[in-house]
């Protein structure tokens, strides 16, 4: 046997060797997690259509939908109607938006349905407010006013002020300045023919009480108000309907500021 038999082997064994592998890190983990709250979020929505009425809907709509910007000008009128204004029999036949109770047409609906209400509710909202240079009311009314309009129509908000309340402490009495506005809002509404609805809202307690009332406290203010339109002459087939809310509609981020204690008007549009 020969020496070069018995030399040993050697064995060179080559390792590949990557430098930089990387790790599969967690962006699936983000992209499943969006996934995932994205599905939640549908059926939510699907759950909300599914468990909520017409009308509310309509009322979460009307939460996110723009709305038109009030000035608050006083016309300078003496009185509770504030002298004339641009909202006068004589003059809203003139300013092209239609008939007026006292002086019907057809006009309306040779210019079409929908554009004659947003004229006639600009019109009116103008006239309360004084967003065309004149007021139907005087400028302490004024004060516990605002409106805009919406998808449903006019929705004119009557609020409390610290030192003018509507109702004598948290009853439905209501206080004399009440009176007063509901014989400007029947005065305003006879100007249309369009059904108009009321509803009633108070604000939230910082300790709700184991007898909650403020569900039947926001409805009975609400049908106050309707009595006293339909004492100042208010024909009562036009009312669409009367309800109260409680404190769970919120007119701002503070459920407990004092304006939440409030009448909501709603002058429907001619095709609700």
């Amino acid at each position: 046997m020969s020496a070069q038999s018995n030399a040993s082997v050697t064995i060179i064994k080559r390792k590949k060797v990557i430098a930089d592998a990387g790790h599969h890190g967690g962006a699936w983990k983000v992209a499943y997690a969006d996934f995932v709250t994205a599905m939640m979020a549908f059926f939510l929505l699907m759950w909300l259509l599914n468990a909520t009425t017409e009308k509310q809907r309509k009322g979460i709509a009307e939460y996110f939908s723009p709305t038109v910007p009030i000035a608050r000008i006083s016309g300078g009128g003496e009185g509770s109607l504030g002298g004339d204004s641009v909202f006068s029999e004589n003059t809203l036949p003139k300013m092209g938006t239609g008939a007026s109770s006292v002086y019907p047409t057809e006009s309306r609906m040779a210019r079409g349905g929908q554009a004659a209400d947003e004229a006639e509710m600009t019109q009116l909202m103008q006239a309360l407010t004084g967003g065309g240079g004149g007021s139907l009311i005087t400028q302490r009314l004024l004060a516990h006013i605002a409106a805009r309009i919406t998808p449903e129509g006019l929705r004119i908000d009557i609020h409390d002020l610290p030192d003018a309340p509507l109702f004598e402490g948290e009853t439905a009495a209501p206080t004399p300045l009440l009176v007063e506005l509901a014989q400007v809002m029947v005065q305003v509404f006879s100007l249309v023919q369009n059904h108009f609805g009321i509803e009633g809202h108070v604000a939230r307690q910082p300790i709700v009480p184991l007898d909650n009332t403020v569900w039947q406290l926001s409805r009975n203010r609400a049908d106050q108000l309707h009595k006293l339109m339909a004492d100042a002459q208010l024909d009562p087939a036009r009312i669409d309907h009367v309800s109260g809310h409680g404190d769970t509609r919120p007119n701002g981020p503070n459920p407990m500021d004092l304006r939440n204690n409030r009448l909501s008007v709603l002058l429907l549009r001619m095709d609700n």
